[in-house]
């Protein structure tokens, strides 16, 4: 389907909880490269096995990028989250991370990743994050792009995920304070655009600073609805024009403007 700029103010949404249905051979491959890739070492939340457990399950709902699997198993959740919620660390659930924001599910965002990467066999270029939370599916992206721009319009959210990102030194990583509607334009063009946040309509600036061949995958909301329901889109932007996809239903933070 090709889509006019600034596209679309309602979308006709899946229901919720609709997923893809993935055939069970590829399910059954992905899990077991799942496995394999980390032998149990470290004890408590340190341990590798946790992680792996992690990705084992990430697998069985349908993740085969095996790229995606691996990266969402070398970064350590628990370090993003607070003290007191380390023990969820783990589980696919949302976290708060305070000023009202959450970390992602683990399969929310390895589902996103797998989306923007779907087709490419290895790293992707230059990838806009819009809404950096704690940092971590910025740290994640470090092993999947060769350069990841995230902009955080909060502050105190900006400033955490440096805190973060900074014992990683992730030379790869820039982090950027700014309203993310805006996105960057200096960076551009992208090779793919992630948001972690929903508004209306996907922002003109966003598809002007997309590469063409370029994929960005971002939650929409229907605004028909109170609450307004979201889904998951895919935009391609190719020399003819843009194709979206629509995806399954998904929960996020409302996309707003301006920093705070």
């Amino acid at each position: 389907m090709k889509l006019r700029p600034g596209f679309p103010a309602r979308l006709d949404l899946p229901r919720a909880g609709a997923v893809p249905v993935r055939p069970a051979p590829a399910q059954a491959q992905a899990l077991a490269h799942a496995r394999a890739l980390y032998p149990a070492q470290g004890l408590g939340m340190d341990s590798s096995a946790v992680r792996r457990s992690m990705v084992a399950k990430l697998a069985q709902q349908g993740i085969e990028d095996a790229m995606v699997l691996q990266a969402m198993g070398s970064i350590e959740r628990h370090r993003f989250v607070d003290t007191a919620l380390v023990n969820q660390a783990y589980e696919d659930t949302s976290l708060p991370i305070g000023l009202g924001q959450t970390i992602s599910k683990p399969g929310v965002v390895s589902r996103m990743l797998a989306l923007l990467r779907l087709g490419n066999p290895g790293r992707m270029g230059r990838v806009l994050e819009v809404g950096t939370g704690c940092g971590y599916q910025a740290a994640v992206l470090s092993l999947l792009c060769n350069e990841v721009y995230s902009i955080e319009r909060l502050r105190g959210l900006h400033d955490k995920a440096r805190d973060n990102l900074r014992p990683l030194r992730l030379a790869n990583v820039h982090l950027l304070f700014g309203d993310g509607m805006v996105g960057y334009a200096k960076g551009a063009p992208y090779a793919g655009i992630i948001a972690a946040a929903g508004g209306e309509a996907v922002p003109q600036a966003w598809i002007d600073q997309l590469a063409v061949g370029g994929r960005l995958v971002a939650p929409v909301s229907s605004g028909a609805a109170s609450p307004a329901r979201q889904a998951l889109v895919v935009i391609d932007k190719t020399a003819q024009g843009l194709r979206q996809t629509v995806m399954e239903a998904v929960h996020f933070v409302p996309l707003k403007s301006g920093v705070a």
